[in-house]
């Protein structure tokens, strides 16, 4: 062999050996040695979600007052570096409209096990399986809903869209992250493609991106101080959450369940682009509506006008004419097939 293709050989493997030295890191799996279940006291706020792998998860509810029966509950997951307190003013109204409301830390975020770890798209849609099967339990006769903010919109698409299914009567998908590959600029792609095979570990700053989450400054003030906020993300915590968006903008076409989208033209988080290729996809069935919100920012549930998306998800869970919501939002509605 040449010193030249000796040197080329060489310069190779120290490559792949730095590589399979940078892999991505997942969250690990919990202990696997308990039964899946919810804990929480009728007038408790605070529990904790068991999962199907024996994880601790801390566990919000909202219950309406005096142990009353709920007309309805919403089983709420929440976005990326986000925890389960991103309901806590919803789940309060949604609470004195008689509508029960329960929200987990997803692994890998707020007071989860595996802080920062992305846990994996398969395990988060299994987590969301899990709890809603128990809350179905809990709740016999009682319609059940899941509404997902952004990432947890993602998790919601892929858990209903997977053979399991998911046992809800419907989906409200809030400014659901779907902005997969495919919708991203090529330079955009290629940067995380070369970041998670070299610098998995590292977590890049978002303060040069110049993004705005809502118009409700004091809360993003609030967000900014809040411990259990992530304010940095790793690399392949971010190649994770690509990898859930790329799934589920391919599944929205097997969506089935009764889904309601919303989303705020001012969004400056998920582009609307990827949000219409969404809606566009998805069958063709008269359970399906589009809401788009003109003064609606990506934290619909927290903007200032948070009052008027609540009040819309209150009439939906509730099954009233959901052709037309209670907002002046404009509703999109699909056709469905001739028979």
């Amino acid at each position: 062999m040449s010193r030249h293709a000796f040197s080329s050989v060489l310069l190779i493997a120290v490559v792949a050996m730095l590589l399979s030295a940078c892999a991505p890191r997942n969250a690990p799996s919990g202990p696997g040695d308990a039964e899946p279940e919810i804990m929480i006291e009728t007038e408790a706020t605070r529990g904790a979600f068991i999962t199907q792998d024996g994880l601790e998860l801390p566990l919000r509810a909202w219950l309406p007052a005096d142990g009353k029966r709920p007309s309805a509950i919403i089983l709420a997951v929440h976005g990326f570096n986000d925890y389960s307190h991103a309901f806590e003013e919803a789940g309060q109204s949604f609470a004195e409209q008689g509508i029960a409301v329960y929200a987990y830390d997803q692994r890998g975020f707020g007071d989860a096990p595996h802080r920062g770890l992305w846990p994996g798209k398969e395990v988060l849609a299994e987590d969301l399986r899990t709890a809603a099967n128990l809350l179905r339990k809990r709740n016999p006769g009682v319609p059940l809903h899941v509404l997902g903010e952004s990432m947890g919109g993602a998790v919601a698409v892929v858990a209903a869209t997977t053979e399991a299914g998911l046992p809800v009567d419907s989906l409200v998908l809030s400014a659901p992250a779907v902005w997969a590959r495919s919708t991203q600029p090529w330079y955009q792609r290629v940067a995380l493609w070369a970041a998670v095979r070299t610098v998995p570990w590292f977590k890049p700053s978002g303060a040069g991106l110049q993004r705005q989450a809502s118009d409700n400054i004091e809360m993003l003030r609030e967000l900014g101080r809040d411990p259990l906020v992530l304010k940095r993300s790793r690399v392949d915590a971010i190649y994770g959450l690509v990898n859930l968006m790329d799934a589920a903008l391919a599944a929205g076409s097997n969506l089935e369940t009764p889904t309601l989208v919303l989303y705020g033209k001012k969004d400056e988080i998920v582009p609307r682009k990827p949000v219409d290729r969404f809606w566009e996809a998805l069958p063709n069935r008269e359970g399906h509506r589009y809401a788009l919100y003109e003064d609606g920012w990506h934290l619909l549930l927290r903007d200032l006008q948070a009052d008027v998306v609540i009040s819309d998800i209150a009439a939906w869970v509730e099954e009233e004419d959901r052709g037309r919501l209670p907002s002046s939002a404009e509703v999109l509605t699909k056709q469905a097939p001739a028979s």
